[in-house]
């Protein structure tokens, strides 16, 4: 009996505040240790200051200044709720960086080098220990949450298979004046001010979560803190990043939106339950669909095996033992992409090649070839499953038929892609 697979866990919402200040040489950020703790996936971890939004985070709405909730949740492309974020944002820096977004009540930035430190030390205990303890801060002090010094920066998604996932906004803000980093020494154990290139980059030995990495690279592009600020609120759209994971060489890492495997293993591991490739050896055997396996040659060139319940079509063989060890079932047919299909080492299957606008009926699943012109590669499209095999490679020019629906495009190297029509 198949084990019933784990529940998956809710995905939490979070926001994170990424502090910035000119330092002498550029850009700096503002980068927080975690603390090293058992059973934490970010343990000992370079971060921005940030954590989960609380319920309880609502009730500071009526605290903020310059941003009401509609022009949040517009911002953030929400329905309601937008300005949870913000202040969770303000909330969550204070705890662990001691550093406070709030305006006085003439308005201005508010100065927490003037306040004796133990008293400021309490203000963080309390406010760690409850929400409510931020609003009665804030009452007491006539102080109003600066949410309007923040620019919306970066929206992040935790792959799926993660054993913890968060939906995280990223904002970015200049580090006020008059205040101090000061950090809470239980969650976060240590701070430091570096560019962010020098951050990202592997030689200084932080440890950084992808997110993180990839958030300071962007960061790097950037030449001073006004130039970040302008760029983020000029932005008119902020595009959830969301990374999936892959099995590699390497072992398993995040596959990001911008790298080429991204497509291929959101097709064949939706849910991160495992299966998903970000490199494809010699030998390598996959199931790209219930209809299709995939098998890579020693030079990299894919072969496929497109089948039903009449058999298997194999599409460009390649030569070598691996291929015929990986046959899903009986090849029937045997098609070529480019020249003349050859059955050879196949005994029980038959070349063919059938004209442009014929198909070959496998049996629940529907072979039609686009085009034959023997001048250029064949394509063959899958009906069922709208992915067309094209003989080319990878980034190659494809013209997409106008009189199929293609979702997909399997290319002789390189990894499947999907088409988004203009």
């Amino acid at each position: 009996m198949n084990a019933t697979p784990p529940k998956p866990r809710p995905i939490r919402t979070a926001a994170s505040l990424i502090l910035l200040r000119d330092g002498p040489g550029g850009l700096e950020v503002l980068m927080l240790r975690r603390a090293d703790k058992p059973d934490d996936q970010n343990s000992g971890a370079s971060v921005f200051p940030g954590g989960v939004v609380d319920a309880h985070d609502r009730e500071l709405h009526t605290r903020c200044v310059g941003l009401d909730d509609a022009a949040a949740s517009a911002r953030l492309a929400l329905p309601a709720g937008g300005l949870d974020y913000y202040a969770a944002a303000v909330r969550e820096c204070f705890e662990e960086a001691g550093v406070l977004f709030a305006n006085d009540a003439e308005g201005a930035l508010v100065a927490l080098d003037r306040i004796d430190p133990e008293r400021l030390a309490a203000m963080r205990a309390a406010v760690a220990d409850s929400t409510e303890a931020l609003l009665a801060l804030c009452d007491a002090q006539g102080w109003r949450l600066a949410v309007d010094q923040f620019a919306y920066f970066s929206h992040w998604l935790t792959p799926p298979g993660m054993p913890r996932r968060f939906d995280t906004r990223f904002f970015v803000a200049a580090m006020p004046p008059g205040q101090e980093v000061q950090v809470d020494g239980f969650e976060i154990v240590e701070h430091r001010w570096l560019p962010p290139a020098e951050a990202a980059s592997p030689a200084l030995g932080l440890k950084l979560m992808n997110v993180t990495r990839r958030v300071l690279l962007e960061l790097a592009g950037f030449a001073s803190v006004a130039d970040c600020l302008a760029q983020a609120r000029a932005r008119a759209r902020v595009r959830l990043n969301m990374p999936r994971l892959a099995d590699g060489p390497e072992g398993r890492r995040p596959v990001n939106v911008d790298e080429a495997p991204y497509d291929e293993v959101a097709l064949v591991d939706p849910d991160g339950q495992g299966g998903g490739r970000y490199a494809h050896e010699a030998g390598l055997s996959m199931r790209l669909s219930p209809r299709v396996w995939r098998v890579t040659g020693a030079d990299g060139t894919h072969s496929h095996f497109v089948g039903g319940d009449e058999g298997w079509a194999l599409i460009d063989p390649v030569p070598g033992e691996a291929l015929r060890a990986a046959a899903p079932g009986p090849v029937r047919w045997v098609l070529a992409t480019r020249g003349e299909a050859s059955a050879a080492g196949w005994p029980e299957a038959r070349a063919v090649a059938p004209k442009t606008g014929e198909s070959l009926d496998l049996g629940g699943a529907t072979l039609r070839v686009l085009d034959g012109d023997e001048a250029a590669a064949r394509r063959f499209l899958l009906v069922e499953e709208r992915m067309l095999f094209s003989g080319s490679a990878q980034g190659a020019a494809v013209a997409w038929p106008d009189d199929a629906a293609v979702e997909w495009i399997a290319p002789a190297r390189g990894f499947v892609v999907r088409h988004a029509p203009d």
